[in-house]
């Protein structure tokens, strides 16, 4: 299995969270009810992105989505996110988190693997 498609099964498996919680009452809470739509939406795009178009776009957009996504939940987890206080005490908390940090490391080394990063490198540093 290549790896853009364990980055498009991690886009796929949060996007999937989303959408249960959303069905599950977090509709209902506002704003982050509505991003959970966003989220939902997203991840479906980029999924298909990641395993159809060949460009180092679509794995910024996997490793961002998983990026921001984590990065919400410990905001709604410590201070709270729009009003809404959550826990890590569930499993869709955790098996969202661990999509959304494969989700960064599959982009990563994805990037790394088709050699994007090589052509962030100024041209003197290429000589070297």
């Amino acid at each position: 299995m290549g790896i853009r498609v364990i980055g498009a099964l991690a886009a796929v498996v949060t996007a999937a969270v989303h959408l249960y919680l959303w069905f599950d009452g977090v509709r209902d809470q506002g704003t982050v009810g509505q991003l959970f739509v966003v989220n939902v939406v997203a991840g479906a795009v980029i999924a298909v992105l990641v395993v159809a178009w060949r460009s180092w776009v679509p794995l910024l957009l996997l490793a961002g989505l998983g990026a921001t996504t984590l990065l919400a939940f410990v905001i709604a987890t410590t201070s709270g996110l729009f009003g809404i206080h959550t826990t890590w005490d569930t499993w869709y908390a955790w098996l969202a988190a661990i999509s959304e940090i494969l989700a960064v490391v599959v982009a990563l080394a994805a990037a790394s693997a088709e050699g994007w990063f090589s052509s962030l490198r100024s041209p003197r540093q290429a000589k070297d």
